[in-house]
């Protein structure tokens, strides 16, 4: 069954893109949750409009991503954490606090936009990675290191 995005939807697509899915999955959760709408001719002929009308302003955000993108590349983070004499940390240090400390610096992200690589968080100190997405298709690499307080 084909459906229409009314929101972006993790490993399923953007607001608006049009997707093929199995049909209770549609049909039970997608539609009545108000997720999706039908696919009918009618709903493509809105859905194009809508898409061609928005692009200018798509376009913009595409630019503004792009350009802060550049200035988060060469960002490196140190996030203090209290430790053992071991070097484990007491607690965990996860998307929070990376976007905490990208908020002190000046950089605003949300939490949900960051993924850790490897790991859904980090239990030791040392020197990792984050991916940080700023649009559907930009995102930045973000190198962190997590050092004992």
């Amino acid at each position: 069954m084909e459906i229409i995005l009314k929101q972006d939807f993790k490993n399923l697509g953007h607001k608006d893109d049009l997707v093929k899915v199995k049909d209770g999955y549609a049909r039970n959760y997608l539609i009545p949750q108000g997720f999706a709408v039908s696919a009918t001719s009618s709903a493509k002929k809105i859905n194009a409009e809508n898409i061609r009308q928005r692009a200018h302003k798509e376009e913009k955000l595409r630019n503004e991503a792009s350009e802060f993108a550049k200035k988060l590349t060469d960002v490196k983070l140190k996030i203090g954490a209290k430790t053992s004499k071991t070097g484990k940390i007491f607690g965990s240090i996860n998307t929070i606090q990376i976007a905490e400390a990208l908020t002190s610096i000046g950089y605003a992200v949300d939490r949900k936009n960051i993924t850790i690589y490897n790991a859904d968080s980090i239990k030791e100190i040392g020197a990792f990675k984050a991916k940080v997405k700023l649009y559907r298709d930009i995102t930045v690499d973000i190198d962190f290191e997590v050092v004992a307080v």
